[in-house]
């Protein structure tokens, strides 16, 4: 499920910022804008559901397993920071420019999380290449 999730919220990702950063700019399309920040976050609430049961199923807990504990705890910020956008929206405690600012403030999170999840690929996809070379090694061996 994270295969499919992961670049889907990444393309309402890149949309959402342009559409942000265009209302910043010009003072146009809020709605849009602001639909393109509600359809991120339910996004994400949908990856972190399914991270959640995910390391639920793997590691024996929701959240905080050792092996993802940094990312987790990132990805507690960036779903406070898009909790804190739906709060002000729905409450009108910011203006729209405020609350857009929110919205990059949120997304600046969620792209160091992103990052930490492709380093943490890219680690796990290393160290398997690795340790298929020591079984290929070993099994050319004489015994």
């Amino acid at each position: 499920m994270q295969g499919v999730l992961a670049p889907v919220q990444f393309a309402v990702f890149l949309i959402s910022v342009f559409l942000v950063v265009r209302y910043l700019d010009t003072g146009r399309g809020l709605t849009a804008a602001s639909a393109s920040v509600l359809v991120k976050t339910a996004c994400l609430y949908a990856i972190m559901i399914t991270g959640s049961l995910w390391e639920r199923d793997v590691f024996g807990r929701y959240l905080f397993a050792p092996a993802f504990f940094w990312e987790d705890v990132v990805s507690i910020v960036v779903l406070t920071l898009h909790t804190a956008y739906l709060a002000c929206l729905f409450s009108d405690a910011l203006e729209p420019r405020d609350r857009m600012l929110l919205a990059l403030a949120a997304y600046a999170a969620y792209v160091v999380n992103a990052g930490q999840f492709l380093l943490k690929l890219r680690a796990a996809r290393l160290e398997g290449e690795a340790a298929s070379a020591r079984t290929g090694a070993m099994a050319g061996q004489p015994t």
